[in-house]
């Protein structure tokens, strides 16, 4: 198939992300309004502006649906709380569903709030995060597998995101990982895909894809030596993806290793989100295709588009296409 068929062939795909579905606040500062407060002395950050958007899963459900995905939902857990509120308003304008979203009001929402200086455009200040700071309570737990075991079989595609960088770690929880072996074994027709931050060895049966350095903190973990064959071994999966920015992708099979490159872009704007924006790309074009190898094409298609925009960026196939026809002229 073609880069255009592929991306005609997504319109017939469902895709579930399961996981950390955060949001993003981006607030951009005038460092001229930087005055002590009167009441403590210290400096303040004075943000004219601000908007927000879905980020870790969310990102990831942002480029399933810029793709032309039949359909897009996410399960995982927001607090009820003003956050919470702004990424439930973020989710639906984008057509995201949340029919599977579990609410815990004794929990925040996961927010990366991040801090622009309005007169560099540069993040610059240190970030003020809303992060799991213990276990998944219990009971959410349960209620998070439960919505995941409702839904799972009416999607084509489940992704995975782990992003959680926390001893605890968010919404995926070891009963999560077990859950999701038993229905991927139950489903092998389906493509599950897992993105994790820090536990990519936690993970068996799944397809999973680690950027570089998160492959070899694993493996270095496991075996004291990098041994990506090894990883998969360890993994109990047919398919590892290692990203590698710039120098494309590495998709390990049983007794082989094939890079697969990516376009050369000059001056990329912002990495931010370019793991996601494979994931969804190549995720779907697995679905599609059933090429590892043509996955990790498309992959490396979408996120050279992703990178040339601020902040977690999406491509349309519009975009793709476009940077289809730049690689070859």
């Amino acid at each position: 198939m073609n880069t255009t068929e592929i991306l005609a062939a997504f319109q017939k795909m469902s895709a579930l992300v399961v996981g950390d579905i955060c949001l993003d606040h981006w607030c951009t500062y005038d460092p001229a309004l930087a005055d002590a407060s009167r009441e403590t002395g210290i400096p303040r950050i004075g943000v004219i502006g601000s908007e927000v958007s879905p980020g870790a899963g969310g990102t990831v459900a942002n480029n399933l649906v810029a793709l032309d995905a039949s359909r897009v939902a996410v399960v995982g857990v927001l607090g009820d709380d003003g956050n919470g509120f702004e990424l439930t308003r973020a989710l639906h304008a984008r057509g995201i569903s949340l029919d599977f979203i579990v609410k815990d009001p004794n929990l925040p929402t996961f927010t990366y709030t991040k801090l622009l200086n309005a007169e560099t455009g540069i993040e610059d200040k240190p970030r003020v995060d809303f992060v799991p700071f213990r276990p998944l309570p219990e009971q959410t737990d349960r209620q998070v597998m439960t919505r995941l075991e409702s839904a799972f079989s009416g999607f084509d595609v489940i992704l995975v995101a782990d992003q959680a960088e926390t001893e605890y770690g968010g919404v995926i929880t070891p009963n999560m990982r077990r859950l999701l072996r038993k229905l991927a074994l139950r489903h092998p027709e389906k493509v599950v895909w897992v993105d994790s931050r820090r536990r990519t060895e936690h993970y068996r049966g799944l397809i999973v894809k680690p950027n570089r350095a998160e492959a070899d903190e694993a493996c270095m973990r496991l075996f004291g030596v990098i041994d990506y064959q090894r990883l998969r071994q360890i993994l109990e999966t047919k398919l590892l993806f290692v990203t590698r920015g710039a120098e494309g992708a590495v998709v390990v099979e049983p007794g082989r290793e094939t890079a697969v490159p990516t376009a050369g872009v000059q001056k990329p704007v912002d990495i931010c989100g370019a793991g996601d924006s494979f994931s969804a790309g190549a995720a779907l074009t697995l679905a599609v295709t059933g090429s590892a190898v043509e996955a990790a094409r498309f992959g490396n298609l979408v996120a050279s588009v992703t990178v040339m925009k601020t902040g977690t960026g999406t491509a349309t196939p519009e975009e793709v296409l476009a940077a289809e026809v730049a690689i070859h002229k």
